[in-house]
């Protein structure tokens, strides 16, 4: 019985080891490409993006038409959707680099809104608790961030941009690493079971 769990376990351990190593290894190449080929990776996200738009549009479609248990506006809006979804995705397509510009300033400014806003909820949070201090810090943190990326976009999403690449490729370094030195708990957990 000690055999089958140790085999188990090793067994586990593997197949956790691969995943991580192969999770690490998608995540480095991934924050390579960002990095060294920022124009085209962003052109690339973006016709997946556009893609996504298609065929969500054909699944509102289809359900707009298909779904009888829907009433007529119900089934229209879908419809309609449907086709925005479509069209933007058609749009998108005709143009990527245009799209992608589009989508990334847009995205950043997104960031930019929701950290100010963050902010000045944050600040309505002020109580009496323990972490006032901590909570206004936050506050004017996530504010000043957020007024920096608005007033400076494309700096900002440059700089999201490298950070994001950068991020990725030491988040992969680090699964790859875990996944190395899994190997060593795994024979340390079937020591254990056999002895």
């Amino acid at each position: 019985m000690s055999e089958s769990l140790a085999a188990d376990a090793k067994a586990a351990f593997k197949a956790i080891r691969v995943s991580l190593a192969v999770s690490g290894a998608l995540s480095l190449l991934a924050g390579i490409v960002l990095l060294v080929w920022p124009i085209k990776s962003i052109v690339f996200v973006t016709g997946i993006f556009a893609a996504y738009l298609i065929v969500a549009g054909l699944v509102y479609i289809g359900l707009g038409i298909f779904s009888s248990s829907k009433g007529g506006w119900a089934r229209a809006g879908h419809i309609a959707l449907g086709v925005l979804y479509i069209v933007a995705g058609v749009i998108a397509f005709s143009n990527l680099q245009e799209a992608a510009v589009t989508f990334a300033l847009i995205t950043v400014i997104f960031i930019g809104i929701s950290w100010l806003f963050d902010g000045i909820v944050s600040l309505t949070l002020l109580g009496s608790d323990g972490s006032r201090t901590w909570t206004l810090l936050y506050a004017i943190l996530s504010i000043v961030a957020g007024v920096f990326v608005l007033f400076n976009v494309l700096a900002a999403g440059i700089w999201l941009w490298i950070f994001f690449g950068a991020s990725l490729v030491v988040l992969g370094i680090v699964q790859i690493v875990r996944a190395i030195t899994l190997g060593r708990d795994a024979k340390s957990v079937a020591g254990a079971v056999n002895g």
